[in-house]
């Protein structure tokens, strides 16, 4: 099958985990003989037209026209024209699907799927409201509710990673419940391998997080819980990695409780870096407030170590009944401080995470599987659109 992803990001282009969704479905879908191109946005290292792990990547410059900074939902429209155009250049190729990521290639993903004629897939990665705890906080924020309601409309089958984000759409866009279709993301595991790395131990214990630095994230609730912890744990180190528009916010909140010498903030970091990290990691912490999936508890694990996350959306569904990481309260500080000590003063309990955390990406979220899966869905998606075309078409006698 021939399959094009419309994504606004891709390695090296990442700025959340789309990047990493993407990129795993992408080359899972090449490996097993399918031909996939990938449109996204350009980056200075990286070339412009190029064959990656079997994938055709074609990035589009989206800088001009120059749009200003201050409208985040000009730049993204501005941007799928220039994406749309890649889809243009590849001509006679012409693909058998087209797959949007998010509303951010929404633009994009629909006219190519009128230009080709052919089924349209959409994956809500996550949503407006859940980003912002059920409310649109601005006129731009209303705008990217009704660019999902819309991409979620127009496709012929829509793709959620969880039965969390399932019942999100569900609920948030009133859209009919046999329309989507749950596929989990998935993790290559030897990507976080680095057997060199010595994990720190519990007398000098390093917490790692990660991630786009945002309220929904809940770092602040980290900070707070390293704030518990230092007294008991003088020795105790935390590093946050990734960048956001809330970066400043939770210096501030470091600052504020007197954790700022304990609490580095790393910034962004290559993939190399940050597998090192976790490899290093005594603990690593998720603590989302909102989190689709959790595909960084996948990574997580696959480093091997040892979890703590937030019982919040995706999470929660990955590592219930798994034995995988220990589960917190969203948002509750003590709760967290709390899960840190058992991990660390619990005998046996982190070499049981780690264990079961390894069964559950070789058993149930390799990328191979999920490609295969979203193969099935393409072909279902072109049954739909022909069934849905051959209803629309006028009754003989009339007109």
């Amino acid at each position: 099958m021939r399959v094009a992803m419309v994504s606004w990001e891709y390695p090296p282009l990442v700025v959340g985990g789309l990047a990493a969704h993407v990129h795993g479905l992408a080359t899972a879908m090449a490996r097993a003989g399918h031909e996939v191109v990938v449109l996204t946005r350009a980056h200075p290292y990286a070339p412009d037209d190029a064959e990656l792990e079997g994938v055709r990547v074609l990035r589009a410059h989206v800088d001009l026209p120059w749009v200003p900074s201050d409208t985040p939902l000009a730049q993204v429209i501005s941007g799928n024209h220039q994406l749309a155009q890649l889809g243009a250049a590849i001509l006679p190729w012409q693909a058998d699907v087209v797959h949007a990521h998010d509303w951010l290639g929404a633009w994009a993903g629909d006219t190519l799927r009128e230009a080709y004629k052919v089924p349209f897939v959409a994956t809500v990665h996550a949503t407006e409201l859940g980003r912002h705890q059920g409310y649109l906080t601005s006129s731009t924020s209303e705008a990217i509710n009704a660019a999902e309601w819309w991409l979620t409309y127009q496709a012929h089958r829509v793709i959620c990673c969880s039965g969390f984000m399932v019942e999100e759409v569900v609920r948030s866009f009133q859209l009919p419940r046999d329309k989507i279709v749950m596929v989990p993301n998935g993790v290559d595991p030897t990507r976080f391998a680095a057997p060199a790395v010595v994990r720190a131990g519990s007398d000098s214990p390093l917490l790692v997080s990660w991630g786009r630095l945002e309220y929904e994230k809940g770092f602040q609730t980290l900070i707070g819980a390293v704030a518990r912890l230092l007294g008991r744990r003088p020795n105790l180190r935390c590093a946050i990695v990734g960048r956001g528009t809330y970066s400043e916010e939770l210096r501030g909140v470091a600052r504020g409780l007197g954790v700022e010498d304990a609490v580095q903030f790393a910034g962004f970091v290559s993939d190399e870096e940050l597998v090192r990290l976790l490899n290093e990691a005594t603990c690593a912490v998720i603590p989302s407030l909102y989190e689709p999936f959790g595909i960084v508890a996948l990574e997580a694990v696959s480093a091997g170590a040892p979890l703590i996350a937030a019982e919040s959306g995706g999470l929660r569904e990955v590592l219930s009944g798994t034995d995988a990481g220990l589960l917190f309260p969203p948002g509750n500080a003590d709760a967290l401080a709390a899960a840190v000590d058992r991990m660390l003063t619990e005998p046996g309990l982190a070499a049981k995470c780690q264990a079961a955390g390894s069964e559950l990406v070789r058993t149930r979220y390799s990328w191979d599987a999920i490609a295969a899966s979203t193969i099935e869905l393409y072909e279902e998606a072109g049954a739909r659109g022909r069934e849905k075309t051959k209803k629309a078409k006028k009754p003989k006698g009339l007109g």
